[in-house]
């Protein structure tokens, strides 16, 4: 059968954050690469639309001219300064995502579509280093003699690409962790998610801070608010699998009656109107540490289980994860050494090294939430606390020591 060959440095499937981040930075390297995607761009992708100052800062360091590029354009791009965390007992906690805000201080983090982000994205990788392949078709994936070949169709021809290595950049249902990992995955959906749109939602922040409602009905996940521009709001749910099984749970009836008949939630859509389908999508969360790479492939993103157990983050750590892989592609490429040992310590233990923390302490209040009594006890203590808590990034650590204090207090319990 007739077909086109092509050699390359790089093979990455899936043009997402992760495989964008990948990307752009295999380009700053110059290194030549080819993106192999199923779908056509601007397409959606069901998410809660938040990013975080990780996302902020990975943009910066790929093209500072992006990132003010979307700074400037509020319009599209919604600066947001903070998150609201609200306990079961509905007490709220408000947390800056940064400390000492000047009038100078750019917002850490913003909202936006991931209909409009993810295509923003797309369009900023073409480059000399970069070949992308749109609603391409990827038919089998083969790995001999330290080579990876992908067979792929694109615009009714057959293609053979080969490189050295390949990035998995291809979500929760990822076909190269399929290959590469066979039995040694993750369960596909650890939780699972909803999102709505809405228009006309009230109460929102005044800095437009994105918030959690852990509401007893949903314990151990939680209900969002994320505020967007021109008066619209991603709202949604996120619940664990297990727990959707054990009680029977219908998530998408659950999160209509908390907006309909929650006292806290339902005055502010009293006016509020659904625009489009709710929408549902499994979350490989980040529980405990996953292999993320092996002979000739890295995993990125959702194929690498790398959302945030608590916050439900994914867009930041799928960038920040394939800014990651390109550096150890590079090192990889300089030392001619793809092999499993090398990447580990390359990408894995990196990687591990910047997040692991955060999401040990995310999945342990992940398990918080299943004693809403212990929940309220922590938020109060945060609440109450004479000092307030300047910052996220100080949030984790404030927690982490508040979490070790009230297991020491309630050991016989928990």
């Amino acid at each position: 059968m007739n077909h086109r060959e092509l050699t390359t440095s790089v093979i990455i499937i899936g043009a997402g954050p992760a495989g964008a981040g990948a990307s752009f930075f295999l380009s700053r390297y110059g290194i030549p690469h080819i993106v192999i995607e199923k779908e056509t761009f601007p397409r959606d992708k069901v998410c809660g639309d938040a990013c975080s100052g990780k996302t902020a800062l990975v943009i910066n360091r790929a093209n500072p001219e992006w990132l003010t590029e979307i700074l400037k354009d509020q319009a599209t791009f919604m600066p947001s300064w903070g998150i609201r965390f609200v306990a079961p007992n509905g007490k709220p906690l408000d947390i800056p995502f940064t400390a000492n805000r000047t009038k100078e201080t750019k917002a850490p983090g913003f909202t936006v579509s991931r209909l409009i982000f993810d295509d923003f994205l797309f369009r900023k990788m073409p480059s000399t280093h970069c070949t992308i392949f749109q609603n391409a078709t990827v038919s089998r994936i083969g790995c001999e003699a330290g080579k990876v070949t992908v067979h792929m169709s694109h615009d009714g021809v057959d293609h053979i690409v080969t490189a050295p290595i390949i990035i998995g950049a291809d979500g929760d249902k990822s076909t190269v962790r399929k290959k590469f990992l066979g039995e040694n995955t993750a369960p596909k959906t650890l939780a699972i998610g909803l999102r709505a749109y809405y228009e006309g939602v009230t109460g929102m922040h005044k800095d437009n801070f994105i918030e959690l409602h852990f509401l007893k009905e949903m314990l151990p996940g939680y209900l969002w608010i994320f505020p967007l521009p021109n008066g619209m709001a991603n709202v949604g749910v996120g619940i664990l699998s297990e727990r959707i099984r054990e009680k029977k749970i219908n998530l998408r009836a659950q999160m209509l009656e908390a907006i309909k008949n929650n006292p806290l939630i339902a005055p502010r859509f009293a006016n509020a109107k659904l625009v489009d389908k709710i929408q549902g999508w499994g979350l490989p969360l980040a529980m405990q540490r996953q292999p993320m790479s092996g002979d000739n492939f890295l995993l990125t993103g959702d194929a690498a289980c790398l959302i945030d157990p608590f916050s439900g983050e994914g867009i930041g750590n799928a960038l920040y994860s394939g800014m990651l892989a390109a550096a150890a592609i590079k090192e990889a490429i300089e030392q001619n050494n793809y092999s499993a040992a090398f990447l580990k310590q390359a990408y894995d233990d990196v990687l591990y090294k910047r997040l692991g923390d955060e999401f040990k302490i995310s999945a342990t209040l992940q398990r918080l939430c299943k004693y809403p009594w212990l929940f309220n006890f922590v938020v109060n203590k945060a609440y109450k606390s004479p000092s307030p808590i300047p910052s996220v990034a100080c949030l984790r650590i404030w927690i982490s020591g508040a979490i070790k204090q009230t297991v020491l207090l309630f050991q016989n319990t928990v």
